[in-house]
């Protein structure tokens, strides 16, 4: 038979192992995403006010269509917005849109922009993890095809790439 002593300090190296053992995050179910408004950097976007949206529209439809990712909705980030009375200038911070993403509830983040010059379009994405802030892959897809339906092929392709 054990001692008490010996008993003792079987149990507490178990304590010791096994709480830190329920400490660890685990994260169940899909990974949650926020995509951020896609920045136009075209040089002359006055005739594609709409576009930006249009693209991002297609990252969040081919990142919730791979069935791993649960996406967060425009309008969560829109209310954090209005919750934070936060200026445009603001936004311009990407530490900024981070904090917003995680309040939203997001782990991940996505960021990017596209360009149209001439009959090419090209857009370049990245994911970035919420809590750290570095960036866990990028992509870029660039199409010679004109018209939104090869541009928005060109934004999903990207978004493929990113998952």
């Amino acid at each position: 038979m054990l001692s008490k002593r010996a008993l003792f300090w079987t149990s507490l190296v178990f304590l010791i192992l096994f709480s830190g053992c329920a400490t660890t995050p685990t994260q169940t179910g899909p990974a949650t995403i926020a995509v951020w408004d896609l920045e136009n950097l075209s040089y002359d976007d006055s005739s594609r006010e709409a576009l930006g949206q249009i693209l991002t529209s297609g990252v969040m439809e081919t990142i919730s269509d791979k069935g791993s990712y649960q996406v967060v909705e425009r309008q969560q980030l829109l209310l954090v917005l209005e919750e934070l009375n936060l200026g445009s200038s603001d936004l311009a911070d990407e530490n900024t849109r981070l904090r917003i993403g995680k309040m939203a509830g997001a782990q991940q983040m996505v960021f990017g922009a596209f360009q149209v010059l001439g009959e090419t379009m090209r857009i370049d994405l990245r994911l970035v993890d919420v809590s750290t802030g570095k960036i866990v892959r990028a992509a870029q897809k660039t199409t010679t095809e004109t018209g939104i339906s090869a541009w928005l092929d060109a934004a999903r392709g990207a978004a493929l790439e990113l998952f």
